[in-house]
């Protein structure tokens, strides 16, 4: 089990950049899988970003080029690095994390791209 708290998300312009950290309740050392996901309300929940413990990762298509997932499992800590942001990009953030079998996520953070 983990509890998870992600922080960051705020308006940006297009072609900004933002950085969304996810904290850990727990340590992550161990957690073979986490990434992030977003939602945008009215549509289906779209996985952006995985890593795993030994360093994979995968990009939607989306956003492929222009977002890094990276993890420093010493602060217990997720990040998604995210630059050359488009109106598209807006939308509420969740950090995941696999654990037991389960999936678990955070409350969300909201990130809006407008000029």
């Amino acid at each position: 089990q983990v509890q998870l708290v992600e922080s960051g998300g705020g308006l940006v312009q297009p072609g900004g950049s933002l950085r969304l950290s996810c904290a850990a309740s727990r340590s992550i050392f161990s957690i073979n899988l986490m990434g992030w996901d977003r939602q945008v309300p009215g549509k289906q929940r779209e996985l952006v970003a995985t890593l795993t413990s030994t360093g994979n990762t995968n990009y939607a298509a989306s956003v492929k080029g222009r977002f890094t997932i990276s993890r420093d499992n010493a602060k217990n800590m997720v990040y998604l690095q995210m630059n050359s942001l488009k109106p598209d990009d807006t939308a509420v953030y969740y950090c995941m994390m696999a654990i037991g079998g389960r999936n678990y996520w955070g409350q969300g953070t909201q990130v809006t791209v407008s000029s």
